[in-house]
């Protein structure tokens, strides 16, 4: 069983869920959390699938601590 949980214990459960909501809520309550899940699954899988945006190109830009010349002054070479 999952998360080492026996076959007692499943019953204790099952029994305070009856005496918690009735027999006539419990179908109710299992159908929604069914269809949550259902739900749930559905959003991550499509999440998953959506394409991504596309790659904006940046201008390279010096690295820090780089020397750049100022605009407008270029070398002299003798």
């Amino acid at each position: 069983m999952p998360f080492n949980i026996g076959y007692g214990e499943l019953i204790l459960l099952a029994a305070v869920a009856l005496l918690l909501f009735g027999p006539r809520r419990l179908p109710e309550i299992g159908k929604a959390i069914g269809e949550g899940m259902a739900s749930f699954k559905k959003a991550v899988s499509s999440a998953t699938e959506a394409p991504l945006p596309p790659h904006r190109e940046q201008a390279p830009t010096p690295a820090s601590g780089a020397v750049t010349d100022p605009p407008g002054q270029e070398e002299s070479v003798p």
